[in-house]
């Protein structure tokens, strides 16, 4: 078995959640390439761009954090994001701090299996598809599941919170 298809066929820790939560998903590889942003993904990967979400970590001035996954080729918008977890408002976290608070690294960062479960809305225009695409925990990897099956690992709410 070459590398390629070792990697293929490897899973993450966000894969075996999912099975340990008899969660229905389907594990995308990707990789092999040079993608790095999420458009990147969804060009390699030869899907619709509103169909794959990438996963923002924020901080409220509250000193909570919140999870965000809006499609890739749409940003988060931080009053709408802030007004839908009924915050004043609403920021980034710094790259630096992604790590020792999520236990992902930026680009591998997914909502699921993070050191601690913060509340997480997502773009309301997930409910649009049977599945959506998100990080699977680890550079190359994306998971591919429908809002129900993700349901039955993390609670979310689904809200107008990009632009």
């Amino acid at each position: 078995m070459s590398n390629a298809e070792k990697k293929k066929t490897e899973k993450t820790n966000v894969m075996r959640l999912l099975e340990q939560k008899k969660a229905v998903y389907q594990g995308r590889y990707y990789g092999d390439t040079q993608a790095v942003s999420g458009m990147e993904v969804a060009a390699v990967l030869g899907l619709d761009p509103d169909r794959v979400f990438k996963t923002l970590v924020t901080k409220a001035g509250s000193g909570q954090h919140y999870v965000f996954l809006v499609p890739v080729n749409r940003e988060l918008d931080l009053k709408k994001a802030a007004r839908a977890v009924k915050e004043k408002n609403i920021e980034m976290i710094r790259s630096k701090e992604l790590l020792p608070l999520t236990g992902y690294i930026h680009g591998g960062c997914s909502p699921i299996g993070m050191k601690k479960q913060f509340r997480t809305v997502i773009h309301r225009t997930a409910a649009s598809y049977d599945t959506i695409l998100f990080s699977g925990g680890k550079i190359g990897y994306q998971v591919e599941m429908s809002l129900a099956e993700l349901k039955k690992v993390i609670p979310f709410d689904l809200d107008d919170i990009g632009n």
